[in-house]
């Protein structure tokens, strides 16, 4: 019997890896003077590696399911792996289509892998515990911009290795700490229970909280619910990576920040982006995944339309950072959301669809943000907009509690056909 707790590390293992795209602003600059390239073209990079991050997921996650996630691990490192250390030779040969092909390509291949690798398989070790589960994992894809970035910064300014070395080096290293961790992935024994859990269902003290409906991937994408929690999702994530794709020049602009303090934002929005992470997605084993999420869009309805007043650096900061938790929470508690409303069947198959709100969100934030600034030199109008998105995503969690209630009376799966 292996231990759920190793099973939970060997998944952050992966996360932690995968998670470095997220400190790819930090090679931005080095690139692009090497390549003499406009910034446009370097950040291109990371954005194909989002889309496909998306649509790997999307078309992988029956892979994950029949394979299971020791070759799905593998699978992720491989590409991964090769796609950072390849970008290597993108940087010698001063290639931006290498480049994109390599790190966005490949790279993204493996970070959609990675990325549900692990979901299905800690859902089902920690059933008294899913959200917390989930979101240990997913923890360590918020923390490793923090971690890479220095990683990076430090192994670019020796000068034996420099950019190009950078990316052998971390190429091999995320590779072998995919591949070990994905060693010691794999599902428990059929109808496994924790001892103490189990105990607690014995004696009466505890109740299995049934799933709203068992159903494959298939079947789900033909639910109203999962269009609800795209959008929900989508919404979340496109209003928090358009900030934290400004966060620095936003921050000078509205609080006044120096260059320095504004960069100092930056590396605390990763550590706030990772505590939550496991912080919301614990709470919602508590108080429930709709509930949770509702109170994401209020308080961040709240948040945007009080970000342009505030003038005071510390408040200003702290409200980001808010913000940020929010973003990270919605990330770690969706596994567990689907599992909820879609059972535990094809869980990774699920969630790689809903990822493709990831890949759309990820051009989609930053581009729409970029657009409104440029025509309205501030950044303020962007943040209203984004409140008024916001109340979207409130009424649309609204409408899916409505639907989860509906069906609960009804007993009733729609599995063929929209509800």
């Amino acid at each position: 019997m292996k231990n759920r707790w190793l099973i939970a590390l060997s998944a952050v293992g992966i996360h932690i890896s995968i998670g470095s795209v997220y400190a790819w602003s930090v090679a931005a600059k080095p690139i692009m003077n090497l390549f003499e390239c406009k910034l446009s073209d370097v950040t291109l990079t990371f954005a194909i590696a989002i889309c496909f991050l998306g649509l790997s997921a999307a078309f992988l996650g029956h892979f994950v399911e029949s394979k299971g996630p020791r070759k799905a691990g593998m699978l992720a490192a491989c590409f991964f792996g090769i796609g950072v250390t390849t970008a290597g030779l993108a940087v010698r040969f001063e290639s931006l289509p290498l480049l994109y092909l390599s790190y966005g390509v490949l790279g993204g291949i493996g970070l959609g892998t990675g990325y549900i690798t692990p979901v299905s398989t800690l859902i089902k070790w920690f059933p008294d515990k899913r959200g917390m589960a989930t979101g240990m994992a997913i923890m360590g894809f918020g923390f490793a911009a923090f971690i890479s970035s220095f990683a990076m910064k430090k192994l670019m300014s020796i000068e034996s290795i420099g950019v190009e070395g950078m990316f052998y080096v971390l190429g091999v290293i995320y590779f072998l700490v995919m591949f070990c961790s994905a060693q010691y992935l794999s599902p428990p024994p059929k109808d496994w229970l924790p001892a103490g859990y189990k105990a607690k269902l014995d004696n009466g003290a505890k109740k299995i909280k049934a799933d709203l409906s068992q159903l494959t991937a298939n079947e789900a994408v033909k639910t109203l619910r999962f269009y609800f929690l795209w959008l929900m999702l989508f919404i979340n994530i496109s209003c928090g990576i358009a900030v934290i794709s400004v966060a620095s020049p936003m921050g000078q602009e509205l609080a006044g920040l120096s260059a320095a303090a504004a960069a100092g934002m930056v590396a605390i929005i990763g550590l706030f982006n990772g505590f939550g992470r496991i912080g919301w997605s614990s709470i919602s084993d508590h108080i429930g995944r709709p509930v949770t999420w509702t109170l994401f869009f209020i308080i961040q309805i709240i948040a945007f339309l009080a970000l342009p007043k505030v003038s005071n650096p510390v408040l200003f900061q702290a409200v980001v950072f808010l913000i940020m938790t929010c973003y990270g929470g919605g990330f770690a508690s969706v596994p567990a959301y689907i599992s909820d409303l879609f059972g535990t069947k094809q869980v990774s198959a699920i969630h790689g669809y809903t990822l493709t709100a990831w890949s759309a969100a990820g051009i989609f934030g930053p581009m729409f943000l970029s657009t409104i600034k440029d025509k309205t030199q501030n950044y303020s109008t962007t943040l209203y907009i984004f409140s008024g998105f916001f109340v979207i995503a409130l009424f649309t969690s609204i409408l899916l509690i409505v639907n989860i209630r509906s069906i609960k009376a009804k007993n009733l799966e729609p599995a063929v056909c929209l509800t």
